[in-house]
């Protein structure tokens, strides 16, 4: 459904006459030259028929979301939606400027969105159960891979939440204020918020590094797996509303739903972690 509405989202008017200038081209600055030049060259490529590469892109986002809802050819569709991602990612979210000398914002996602695409789709890899009937969930990571790569998502947000850029006095007012909105209640939302925050940015940013600690931590360890994916789930969800104004899905140059229902998708998605727990702490029955 989120490839779906991601391709949809893509037919906004604002997209068939400035694609290249409004979200190709922003990619390129402050990159080195080894990353904005292919996104430079990129744009001039594609900008004499942007308005085609638009239409491609609603059909390949809307393709994937299709074949997945439909069940048929699941793997040919994720793989081509890792693909995608990688594309999205580098021409799209300039690799979420990890190379631009910028400090990532855990609030807005620290890899950007694309990347929690694969992490997804790697989570729903579908498998063929074992012969001893053990469940064959959790993709192609397997739980001890979806355990790992949860807590180094969140303990990196967890350190970047240290960071001077994002633990300032007014660093998270900053960005509440700063947030796409497109209405005018959430306008008023954001700088109300922005407003309550304002000059105690170092401590709410501890706070959130302290939690998204634990976030990672509990289920690394399986000590409290469940709390700590529905405290993720919330805290994503506050972030999408606060920080992310629901992906800009409101002013009519969203591209994608943002990087918070993607996180709290991936959360759900290891919920049965918490079972496999219960499960393993339970008493045997004679």
């Amino acid at each position: 459904m989120i490839w779906c509405i991601d391709g949809l989202l893509k037919l906004q008017p604002f997209f068939f006459s400035h694609f290249v200038s409004g979200v190709i081209d922003p990619n390129a600055t402050g990159q080195p030259g080894v990353i904005g030049h292919p996104i430079t060259w990129l744009g001039n490529l594609i900008r004499p028929d942007q308005r085609i590469f638009v239409v491609v892109a609603v059909l390949a986002e809307v393709s994937i979301g299709v074949a997945l809802l439909a069940g048929r050819m699941v793997k040919p569709a994720l793989l081509f939606s890792f693909v995608w991602a990688l594309n999205v990612w580098l021409t799209g979210e300039g690799l979420g400027f990890l190379f631009a000398h910028q400090t990532p914002n855990p609030s807005v996602g620290i890899l950007g969105s694309a990347p929690m695409y694969i992490v997804a789709g790697l989570l729903a890899w579908p498998r063929t159960a074992r012969p001893d009937h053990t469940d064959p969930s959790f993709g192609v990571l397997g739980e001890r891979g979806a355990r790992l790569v949860w807590a180094a998502l969140w303990l990196a947000a967890a350190a970047l939440w240290l960071f001077p850029e994002n633990a300032g006095a007014n660093a998270i007012s900053g960005t509440l204020a700063g947030a796409p909105s497109g209405g005018g209640w959430l306008t008023s939302l954001h700088s109300n918020a922005a407003r309550l925050f304002q000059g105690s940015g170092a401590t709410v940013a501890v706070v959130l590094a302290v939690i998204s600690a634990g976030i990672a931590l509990s289920v690394l360890f399986a000590r409290g797996t469940r709390m700590a994916l529905l405290a993720s789930i919330a805290l994503s969800l506050t972030f999408w509303l606060l920080a992310e104004g629901f992906g800009g899905l409101f002013t009519g140059q969203a591209t994608d739903v943002g990087t918070s229902p993607l996180v709290i998708l991936i959360a759900v998605l290891l919920l049965p972690l918490a079972a496999r727990r219960s499960a393993a702490t339970m008493p045997a029955r004679a």
